[in-house]
């Protein structure tokens, strides 16, 4: 699954690659995907062109010049550049053609992802972005900010790094490296969390995420990159699809459980 390093490279790619291209046309064929109607979607960008992207957590946000479009890659979403002629494959959902005869394909065999159109203005109050919480390489992101967050919660700490209304953006992959780091065990009751593992936390997440965003993220079995970018974060992964190898502080082996129904990896030898 794409979490903020691989969107964040998914963003910085495509920045490169269709910035002021104007939109001819667009194919639909899954409009369950999209928040808006088919027809709402075309008429506000057709004849319309992406002047920047950003992001917010794990959201990209394509910049027109009246509106924005959201798009979420969920589990295995992706976008691929191709010229027009190419025949469309499979799961190649929304396809947006440039006067220049390419195309933008997203692409998602879960077909999970989520796109949708709102007026400039409205950013900030729509409810996907105004929920998301702080980003770990957000300065922002403070030792009395989790304190509050995590005060009186019963639950496991790793589910709690994975609720984008806390930390935005962080996934499974980067969560279980986290927690490692700060040698916090994942089962650990949020509300148990200490201020001094506060202060771990946010250190660790903003050093990973920012080397995770450097090496382009990470190419794993449940989530390859595209657009001809490889992510080798997979290369400085401690803990996460590492069961039964050495821990490579303890050489204890790691474990895996489940947590909130997502496989964790662990030490339990360095995690507390």
């Amino acid at each position: 699954m794409p979490e903020i390093a691989e969107v964040e490279t998914v963003r910085n790619t495509l920045k490169k690659k269709i910035l002021n291209k104007k939109i001819k046309d667009i194919k639909i064929n899954y409009a369950k995907m999209l928040d808006n109607s088919e027809e709402e979607f075309k008429k506000c960008l057709i004849n319309n062109e992406f002047i920047d992207i950003l992001r917010k957590g794990k959201w990209l946000i394509f910049e027109l010049h009246n509106y924005y479009l959201l798009s979420h890659l969920r589990m295995e979403g992706k976008f691929f550049l191709k010229n027009s002629e190419e025949s469309l494959e499979k799961h190649e959902h929304i396809i947006f053609t440039f006067t220049d005869n390419t195309d933008l394909r997203y692409h998602d065999t879960r077909k999970f992802g989520r796109m949708k159109v709102i007026k400039k203005e409205d950013l900030d109050s729509t409810e996907e972005i105004k929920k998301q919480g702080i980003e770990p390489i957000d300065s922002a992101l403070s030792k009395s900010y989790l304190l509050e967050k995590f005060k009186g919660k019963k639950m496991p700490i790793k589910t709690m790094l994975l609720n984008q209304e806390v930390i935005s953006g962080l996934g499974n992959i980067y969560a279980d490296e986290v927690l490692f780091a700060s040698k916090i065990h994942p089962l650990r009751k949020s509300g148990s969390i200490t201020s001094l593992e506060c202060e771990r936390i946010i250190k660790t997440s903003n050093n990973i995420i920012l080397k995770a965003i450097e090496m382009g993220g990470t190419t794993i079995k449940s989530y390859t990159s595209s657009l001809g970018v490889y992510g080798k974060y997979q290369n400085y992964l401690k803990v996460h699809k590492k069961e039964g190898m050495p821990c490579p502080i303890c050489q204890n082996k790691i474990k895996r459980i489940k947590v909130g129904g997502r496989s964790t990896y662990f030490c339990d030898k360095c995690q507390h």
